[in-house]
């Protein structure tokens, strides 16, 4: 089955509430799906005001995390939190949960940077005590990492039974997670020490080894999945532009072309739309998120394939 096409649109600074709220009014506008922020203690807004701010200044455009940490809320407080998001907007949440990445955050906030492993098995952990404090009316829990006494979550996302989750992540059990738990799988390449992308996980055939790995650990949830990739640059070619832009877009799509990658677009509207075509046949990918300054000049595409 060929999932439709969806388009979201990264943001996360404003110059003022004014300005932010335009910016969630300027991504509906335009027709994207969804409005994502990241979560960090870089200069960025706060993701949940933020993201409450931008539902009220919209009717149609959903929200989403991509992702809250889980190390930096309690998991109780999290579900209480989204849940509030997706009653505010009238069930225009989507949840989006990783272990964490940003060594920096964790500087800040005073807590361990625990090994991989531990991380993801306490968001692994964390996931699942959402879900029941979504479903169930009151939830007891004796875990590794959290211990939990008849908590309850009050008032209930409206969307049933839950709010779409979205797990992000690029390794092998990061994936083995998403496969069994996720709605929407950010398929986010690894990161290096400084925070990066990892090179070798960036390619055309990485996205495929890992869609191949999903689609074996999800078995029958597979066709149920929605993937997504995040696109970290993009330029539009024919977009009305300085001649400068135009150029160095095009110097950046000859560049790209000799690594096939998914997390760079650059291009004219018509090839970048065949890009988009052709990797949805090869890896199922429908759910493309783009940046905010990419936004206006995406427009156009966003236009002739959502929904298709």
């Amino acid at each position: 089955m060929v999932r439709p096409f969806r388009f979201a649109a990264m943001a996360s600074r404003g110059r003022s509430a004014d300005h932010w709220r335009e910016i969630a009014r300027r991504a509906e506008a335009f027709g994207y799906d969804t409005l994502f922020m990241p979560d960090h203690l870089t200069d960025q807004l706060a993701p949940i005001p933020a993201l409450t701010a931008a539902a009220d200044a919209t009717t149609t455009l959903r929200i989403g995390s991509f992702v809250f940490d889980n190390d930096y809320r309690n998991p109780v407080m999290l579900a209480k939190e989204a849940a509030t998001l997706d009653f505010l907007s009238g069930g225009r949440l989507e949840f989006g949960l990783g272990a964490g990445w940003n060594t920096r955050d964790y500087a800040q906030l005073g807590i361990a940077y625990d090994p991989p492993k531990v991380r993801v098995d306490r968001m692994e952990e964390a996931i699942g005590i959402i879900k029941r404090l979504w479903t169930e009316e009151t939830v007891t829990h004796r875990g590794t990492h959290y211990r939990l006494s008849e908590a309850r979550v009050l008032p209930r996302p409206v969307q049933r039974p839950h709010p779409p989750i979205m797990v992000g992540g690029g390794g092998p059990r990061m994936l083995m997670i998403a496969a069994r738990e996720a709605q929407i799988v950010a398929l986010a390449p690894r990161v290096n020490r400084k925070g990066g992308p990892r090179l070798d996980s960036v390619t055309e055939g990485s996205l495929e080894r890992r869609v191949a790995r999903l689609r074996r650990a999800a078995a029958e949830r597979f066709a149920g999945l929605e993937l997504n990739v995040i696109v970290f640059d993009a330029q539009v070619t024919n977009a009305r532009q300085s001649l400068v832009a135009a150029l160095a877009a095009r110097l950046k799509a000859a560049a790209t072309a000799l690594v096939q990658t998914p997390f760079f677009l650059y291009g004219s509207r018509a090839s970048i739309a065949e890009e988009l075509i052709a990797r949805r046949e090869r890896t199922g990918v429908s759910y493309v998120a783009l940046p905010a300054g990419a936004m206006e000049a995406f427009a156009p595409i966003v236009a002739s394939l959502r929904g298709k």
